[in-house]
């Protein structure tokens, strides 16, 4: 029997044996949810030049020192900007220019009073008159050149993550090209001679297979770029030649099926045929039977189970990681949050048990993590409405009673969340 390891010494031994794919350049656009290769820069001051915050008259701050109500202060107009549009001159003393939201600040102004702070004579165009009756904080409303970023600013670092708002700021420090780490090539197989096509509707001793579209939409999730194989029987001839081209043309190979030991498993013995196997079976439940090997060329081959919880979640544990790891991603294992058992459990053998469950909030405000009815690792249906997994240790058996503080892995938060 295969030396069950621990599910943090499984991890380690993938991690450990994965490289990051090459990098790719690629439009800014096509960067978001990734993170960067490389560190970025700001080519320019963002802004270049000062500008106003708001609608408003660009004044000079010294002129109004004293206005009041009973001693306001009247400034002509020279000239009326908009944003995109730039005074081509200098405003001295008594005189002042009306400006929209993003102008440029004429030269020589240097706060900004508001629209709705003035009165102007005619319509407050060029040589009508403003009129202000309260003293304005010198440099009010006013956004200097290079507030977001000076040129040659770090704006994000090596491994940061694009997300939407960073896309502008890749936009406008111009960053419209940059490297992120290719996809890395996932070819998904499922193995079983009672298996047939979800298209089709199953004879009598047969079943549509769910692990191919399982493992193909979780690699999916973590950015794996998938080619979804047929379904291979229980051969150990087909099963080699169907693992061996896809080893060749993919990064990541992960298999469901044929991984137990029975009379008909063969994913182990094709696995050490092709590549040196690192662990043949991991103490988690559901999930123990898996089989990790690396080939020469560093292409990771992963025997996971046929039963569909236990499929889902060894994905999970071990192939989602090391997929983010190829992506650079700094963040690799999803967020942990302590919840109180929402029922009792009985829990048998050493293994650790990772339950299905549903977090909700006590009236207290703290987690509550209630275990989904079926543990049963041959079904889909509770990993489907699950949204974490209860972590029950290794060391405890006999029912772990309700209201138990319990560790729980959040399977619907992204990696790096705060929680």
């Amino acid at each position: 029997m295969a030396e069950l390891i621990p599910v943090e010494d499984a991890l380690k031994i993938v991690l450990d044996n994965v490289n990051e794919t090459p990098v790719n350049e690629v439009h800014m656009l096509d960067a978001l949810g990734c993170p960067v290769a490389e560190d970025l820069f700001s080519d320019t001051d963002i802004n270049a030049f000062d500008d106003t915050a708001m609608d408003g008259f660009a004044v000079r701050a010294r002129d109004i020192a004293g206005a009041s109500k009973d001693n306001p202060v009247e400034l002509k107009i020279m000239d009326v900007i908009g944003a995109g549009y730039v005074y081509n001159g200098t405003i001295g003393k008594g005189e002042a220019v009306r400006i929209m939201t993003g102008a440029a600040m004429a030269d020589g102004t240097d706060t900004v009073v508001k629209i709705e702070d003035v009165t102007v004579t005619g319509k407050g165009e060029k040589g009508d008159t403003v009129v202000i009756t309260k003293p304005q904080e010198f440099g009010v409303n006013v956004r200097k050149a290079g507030e977001e970023a000076k040129k040659g600013d770090k704006v994000f670092n090596q491994g940061d993550v694009i997300n939407a708002a960073g896309v502008g700021l890749l936009s406008t420090t111009g960053n419209f090209k940059l490297k992120i780490h290719k996809q890395p090539k996932v070819a998904v197989i499922s193995i079983g001679s009672e298996l047939v096509d979800s298209s089709e509707v199953p004879p009598f001793g047969m079943r549509r297979d769910s692990n191919r579209y399982t493992l193909s939409a979780m690699a999916l999730e973590a950015g794996g770029d998938v080619t979804l194989y047929p379904i291979v029987s229980d051969d150990p001839e087909a099963i080699e030649k169907i693992y061996r081209d896809a080893k060749e043309n993919s990064d990541i190979v992960v298999s469901s099926g044929g991984a137990c030991g029975g009379d008909f498993d063969y994913i182990t013995k094709v696995i050490t045929d092709l590549s040196d196997v690192k662990f043949e079976a991991v103490n988690m439940k559901p999930g123990k039977a898996q089989t990790f090997g690396v080939c020469a060329d560093g292409t990771l081959l992963f025997g996971l189970s046929g039963n569909p919880a236990a499929c889902a979640t060894g994905f999970e544990m071990l192939v989602r990681p090391a997929i983010r790891k190829m992506l650079g991603f700094k963040d690799l294992e999803r967020p942990h949050v302590e919840a109180i058992l929402g029922a009792d459990f009985k829990k048998k053998g050493t293994r650790r048990n990772l339950l299905r469950g549903k977090l909700s909030l006590g009236a207290d405000g703290e987690y509550v993590a209630t275990p989904l009815k079926s543990q049963s690792s041959g079904l889909i249906g509770e990993t489907a409405k699950s949204d974490c997994l209860i972590v029950i240790p290794e060391d405890f058996t006999g029912v772990m009673e309700k209201g138990t503080k319990v560790d729980c892995i959040r399977t619907d938060v992204t990696e790096g969340t705060v929680l």
